[in-house]
This record gives structure tokens, C-alpha cells and sequence, in this order.
């Protein structure tokens, strides 16, 4: 009967922190952040709708660095609460996967018809529960060394940076002077054709187990070594020369680096398990 009543104390007591946590109220500071992501958003999905991709995709570069700076400053200052969490994802619905998803329709995907639409509601969906799944474990308490699935804002992330690589590709009056890595442009059209495809990747991406880095716990005042600060420093070089190019590398790799990891983690177990069958059965004889 202790036992039990122990129980129902602590169960209680996590009810009365949970309701404690949501009375707390709006942390202004990290929550302006966070309406200034979903803004920039909502302003990019107009840009898309009246067909200036560019200024769509600098929109949702502003809600990447405003992304960015929410989670930092709510860490720092020690504000994360449950409605910045619920209020986080809703931003990033519409900042990376709404936005996103009627950029490259209007761009892109427009010209399949049906199949269009169905690859654009794809994506916003796969974000929806890329996000819902996020949220329930960040409440679970656990502690997460890795991102499940990629990450909503990588995902976009990859999308921005090709629209904005892609638009040097557009005669001098239109496009800005921007320095190019050449090998990198001469894929663009390709790229461009197998857009729809690598949104569908994507998408299945978002909703995986692979596991992806996650940066939030990274402290850039304390580099230990300084072959990382030397990598900071190439990669602040090649952003600055090439901010395009560089940018778009760097959260294609990112991506591609769930899958580079994650699939010779799973035959290495394959080996394992069929190594151990093996001998068991071999025993058994």
C-alpha cells in the first residue's frame, strides 16, 4: 500500500510541475524570436504565391536565424517553458514545412498536376509529424544525444539554399553578383529536374529513425580543439565568398549524413545477428 501511495505522490507531483510549467506565462524575449520566424514565413509564402522565389527563400533564411536564436536565448536565460515548445513547432510548421512546400509547387511542382500536389501535401504532412513526434519526446523527459529524423529545418533548409544556388543560374540583370563555385553549378539543372524526388526523400527523411547531430548542446565560446575552430573558420571563409554555393553544401551533407552513418550501422547488426544464429544453431548440433 506504500508502494502505491508513493506512486500516486509522484504522479501528482509531475501533474502539479507540468500545470506550474504552462502557468509560468509567455517568456517575451525567446517568444519574439519565435513570432519572427513564423512571420517571416508567412511573408514567404507571399513572395511564392506572387512568384519572387528569392525573396521567398531570404524570408525563410531570416526564420532560419530566427530559429536559431529562440533556442539559444531560451537555453541561455533559462526561459523554455511548455508554450514555447508548443509555440516553436506551430512556427516551424509554417516556416519549413507550409513555406517550403508552396515554394517549390510554384516553382517546381506545379507542372506534374496531381502528382505535384501530392509531393507538396507529402511534405507539409511528414513535417506536421516530424514535429508532433519531437514534441512528445522532448516531454517524455528523456534525454535525446540525437535527432530522430531529420530535422525540420534542415529539411528546409536544403530547399532554401537550391533556390537561392539555382537563381545564379539566371541571366546577369537578374540575379545578384554573387561568386559561384562552377563544378557546383553545372549540377544545378540536373539537380532542378530531380527536385521532385529529393523532396519525396526528404520527406521520408522527416519521419525516420535515422539519427541525425544535433548542434543545440555545442557551446561555440568553448572550442576544444582547434582543428574544429580551423573548420569554423574555413567554413565562415567559404560562406562569405561563396554564400550561395556554401550554404547549400552544407545542409546537403548534413542530410545525406543520417544515411551515410545510419546504413552501415544497420548491416554491421544484420552481420552481427546472422553471425549469431549461426553459432547458436551450430552449437544446437
Amino acid at each position: 500500500m506504500k508502494k502505491i501511495s508513493f506512486k500516486r505522490n509522484q504522479s501528482i507531483k509531475k501533474v502539479v510541475i507540468r500545470k506550474e510549467e504552462l502557468r509560468k506565462g509567455i517568456y517575451i524575449l525567446p517568444s519574439l524570436f519565435t513570432c519572427g520566424n513564423m512571420s517571416f514565413g508567412i511573408l514567404s509564402i507571399f513572395s511564392s504565391i506572387s512568384g519572387d522565389f528569392i525573396q521567398a527563400a531570404w524570408f525563410l533564411i531570416g526564420a532560419l536565424a530566427c530559429d536559431i536564436i529562440d533556442g539559444r536565448v531560451a537555453r541561455m536565460t533559462k526561459t523554455t517553458s511548455e508554450f514555447g515548445l508548443q509555440l516553436d513547432s506551430l512556427s516551424d510548421l509554417v516556416s519549413f514545412g507550409v513555406a517550403p512546400a508552396i515554394m517549390m509547387y510554384t516553382l517546381v511542382l506545379n507542372q506534374m498536376e496531381k502528382i505535384g500536389i501530392a509531393i507538396a501535401v507529402l511534405y507539409v504532412l511528414c513535417s506536421a509529424l516530424r514535429l508532433a513526434r519531437f514534441n512528445v519526446l522532448a516531454q517524455s523527459g528523456e534525454v535525446q544525444k540525437h535527432f530522430v529524423g531529420l530535422p525540420t529545418p534542415a529539411s528546409a533548409g536544403v530547399i532554401i539554399s537550391f533556390v537561392l544556388s539555382y537563381q545564379l543560374l539566371a541571366p546577369a540583370e537578374y540575379s545578384l553578383n554573387f561568386k559561384t563555385i562552377p563544378a557546383l553549378m553545372e549540377f544545378m539543372p540536373a539537380f532542378f529536374k530531380i527536385m521532385p524526388v529529393a523532396i519525396v526523400v526528404l520527406s521520408f527523411l522527416m519521419v525516420s529513425n535515422v539519427p541525425y547531430t544535433s548542434f543545440k548542446k555545442i557551446k561555440l565560446t568553448r572550442i576544444r580543439t582547434i582543428e574544429v575552430f580551423a573548420l569554423m573558420i574555413v567554413l565562415i571563409i567559404l560562406i562569405v565568398i561563396f554564400p550561395q554555393n556554401t550554404i547549400f553544401i552544407i545542409f546537403t551533407i548534413y542530410a545525406a549524413s543520417g544515411l551515410l552513418f545510419y546504413i552501415p550501422r544497420m548491416l554491421l547488426k544484420r552481420k552481427n545477428k546472422q553471425q549469431k544464429t549461426e553459432t547458436t544453431e551450430e552449437n544446437e548440433m
